[in-house]
């Protein structure tokens, strides 16, 4: 018997070792196949050439194929191709998965075999452990397991329970499809044990898209639909796609089928779902002389899908849509709260000096008063913008050319096209004031059909064919001057602005897409101050302000205010209440004051130049922490704007919500938003100065593993014959399992 002592080796073991010993009596007839090899070192090596045996002791380090295996020592026979491991064993699969016992029995290849008292850590982070586990192939079976995939131990390393783990009798966890099948399991979460299926299996969070299976159900009370209980179900078509089912079933109501489809394709992604029951359906628009409800049953559902695909490096296809099929199926089944359904598709190309969209755009209104056939659909909407250099002073082209066309089933139509050029020069001048030119020209050309179908005579424009031609030249300037004080920096940047242009037809051209104008300090030193294309703000004038900030390493304010002069005294086609009406503007402003990450408080309005009264007044506050705040909203709007000017209405709202974590898992939240419009601010509201929106109160559990909650939320919300009410909801959520 031959041995050999290697110190700290690296070295193909069946290369190097076993074929040595027979070289000398084997005949150079032919080359043999190389035969695998292991990468390997070890302290000591003891080699026995006759039994073809090996033994390796002190920091013992294995890999092959991927698979990883450390130990204090390892014995490998040869003729069995048997390796067993003894002592701070760990073994590492391609996939990550990591083995931790105190003796393993494998084979040669480091993938199968046996493992005593060991412990699993797999690549997601959850956690197997074992009094025994055999592995073959991507399958490790375990006996007398406990699975979780929460933390065992503090940041500080000191051990801790799980909030939640399964025990079971049996355990077999397969890497390659990620499912983690239990035998006569139980349910430990916070202390509480709940018996499980007799079989059952789940996801270990390694597969990216998750496993087939039941997802964990959701249970809600709702005063519509009386209690009810979501059986979700997950199906894992292939690695690119997936479906899930989801069957409703409710107390008071016929029960409800949910469907999601998801496929992610070589140029992008889309998904589809629907929601689809049977039942009354409450008249969203009642005749207010009928003596009785309507009573109406059909089928009742709500559609959608979006998607976006890349089809080069340039072109972009995105698409969205959404369609019920009556105004409260959404709000009954809290599918979503918006009053408006959009539905588009646009293709876009994108450069580093070029845009090009083309799109349709369709709506759905889900408000009582909305009429269907009044609703606009724009199609075709074209735009297309260039950016060129300026060869002459160093500025910039920007070239745009604008097609729209809008469609009503019964209504006014409206198509438009126009181009425009701009020209714009930045410079820094040798006192460090910041200097903007601009040059802007565009011709326009409307036609419009049935426009006395427009109640509000400013909107509607004049039938046939319209042209307009639009100028503008404007000078901006900016002067920052820093500082220290209070022991920072506070920065004045006193701005003055010049805007010249002829006076320009309006009122003969339909207004589409520029109705909701304010003045706002976001507009404020914009060229033309109305949203869209269908206005231009005509007549030349000044514009004034400053903005002051000063900041300091724990608290922070910055400011802005300003105000405009009208150079002409042709009458303003704003309507009255904007602030834009007369020569002098309103005075508009924002403040935002932070005080470290604790205090954040912004605050926007806007001064009546006559008498300084406050036209709007919006404030947002929050105090706190991430995890303990309070949050304050307030919207009022005082424009005295005409009622017959729909897009302008006068509102006051109040908006609260906090969050109070009141143990390191455990908070406690809640939100109201309240009504605070009044008959004189606008006699259409239905609000009577004090009209609850919706409530929101809960309490939730949430660590790196588990989620619990119980919330109620309350809508007021009136649509027609429809009434929201209360819902009561169950949150509950296994973090770390996949689907």
């Amino acid at each position: 018997m031959r041995s050999i002592g290697l110190g700290l080796t690296a070295l193909p073991l069946f290369l190097a070792l076993a074929p040595a010993a027979r070289a000398q009596d084997d005949a150079p007839a032919a080359e043999p196949a190389a035969e695998p090899t292991v990468d390997f070192s070890a302290d000591e090596v003891i080699y026995d050439s006759g039994a073809e045996q090996l033994t390796a002791s002190g920091q013992v380090r294995m890999s092959r194929d991927g698979n990883y295996l450390a130990a204090d020592r390892v014995s490998w026979d040869r003729n069995s191709g048997r390796v067993v491991a003894e002592g701070n064993v760990v073994v590492i699969n391609p996939g990550g998965d990591k083995l931790i016992g105190d003796r393993v029995d494998l084979t040669d290849t480091l993938r199968d075999g046996t493992i005593d008292n060991l412990l699993i850590v797999l690549e997601s982070g959850g956690r197997i452990a074992a009094v025994r586990g055999t592995r073959s192939g991507t399958t490790t079976e375990l006996t007398n397991a406990v699975y979780s995939p929460c933390p065992v131990t503090t940041p500080a390393g000191c051990p801790r329970n799980p909030s939640w783990k399964i025990n079971a009798a049996r355990v077999v966890q397969d890497s390659s499809t990620g499912r983690v099948r239990f035998a006569g399991g139980r349910l430990t979460i916070l202390g509480m044990t709940i018996p499980l299926l007799p079989i059952f299996s789940i996801g270990d969070g390694s597969q990216k898209g998750g496993v087939t299976g039941a997802l964990v159900p959701s249970i809600r009370v709702d005063s519509n639909n009386g209690l009810e209980l979501s059986l979700p179900y997950y199906w894992r078509v292939d690695r690119d796609r997936d479906l899930t089912v989801t069957p409703h079933l409710y107390t008071h109501s016929a029960p409800a089928f949910e469907a999601r489809w998801r496929h992610l394709t070589s140029k992008g992604a889309y998904q589809l779902g629907a929601f689809i029951t049977y039942g009354d359906i409450p008249d969203a628009d009642p005749d207010p002389a009928a003596t009785t409800l309507s009573d109406r049953n059909g089928i009742r559902g709500y559609f959608e899908g979006n998607g976006r695909f890349q089809l080069d490096p340039y072109w972009t296809v995105t698409g969205s849509f959404r369609v019920a099929t009556d105004k409260t199926v959404a709000r009954r089944y809290d599918i979503t709260r918006d009053d408006r359904l959009r539905n588009f598709i646009n293709a876009e190309r994108i450069s580093l000096d070029s845009y090009v969209s083309i799109s349709g755009w369709a709506f759905q209104g889900l408000r009582s008063s909305d009429d269907q056939e009044q609703i606009p659909i724009a199609l075709p909407a074209v735009d297309a913008r260039f950016r060129l250099d300026d060869p002459w002073l160093g500025g910039k082209f920007e070239v745009q050319a604008n097609s729209l066309a809008i469609l009503r089933r019964d209504g006014q139509d409206t198509q438009r096209a126009f181009a425009s050029a701009k020209w714009e020069l930045r410079r820094i001048t040798s006192m460090g004031q910041e200097l903007l030119l601009t040059a802007y020209a565009r011709a326009d050309a409307y036609h419009t059909d049935e426009s006395s179908e427009t109640p509000v005579a400013i909107y509607r424009g004049e039938d046939g064919w319209q042209f307009r031609g639009i100028g503008a030249l404007a000078a901006d300037l900016k002067w920052p001057l820093i500082g220290e004080l209070w022991g920072g920096t506070q920065r004045l940047t006193p701005r003055v602005q010049l805007v010249l242009t002829p006076p320009t037809p309006n009122l003969s051209i339909p207004n589409e897409d520029a109705r909701a104008v304010d003045l706002e300090d976001s507009n404020l030193f914009a060229l033309n101050r109305f949203p869209g294309y269908d206005r231009w703000e005509d007549g030349s004038r000044i514009t004034y302000g400053f903005e002051w900030a000063v900041d300091r390493p724990k608290w922070a304010i910055h400011t802005v205010v300003g105000q405009s002069y009208r150079l002409t005294r042709e009458p303003s086609i704003f309507p009255d209440g904007t602030g834009l009406t007369d020569s002098f503007s309103d005075i508009v402003g924002r403040t935002r004051v932070q005080f470290g990450r604790f205090i954040d408080l912004t605050h926007r309005y806007r001064l009546d130049k006559d008498n300084f009264a406050v036209r709007r007044n919006e404030l947002d506050l929050t105090v706190g922490t991430d995890l303990t705040y309070a949050q304050i909203g307030y919207l009022r709007l005082n424009r005295d704007i005409s009622p017959t000017v729909e897009d302008l209405r006068d509102k006051e709202e109040l908006r609260l919500a906090g969050r109070w974590q009141f143990h390191r898992y455990w908070s406690v939240f809640g939100s109201t938003v309240l009504d605070l419009t009044g008959e004189d601010e606008d006699p259409l509201s239905l609000a009577d100065g004090y009209e609850p929106v919706r409530h929101r109160l809960g309490i939730a559990y949430e660590d790196d593993c588990l989620e619990l909650g119980v919330a109620w939320k309350r809508d007021y919300e009136r649509i027609g014959e429809f009434r929201k009410g209360s819902t009561f909801s169950i949150n509950f959520a296994l973090k770390g399992i996949g689907r």
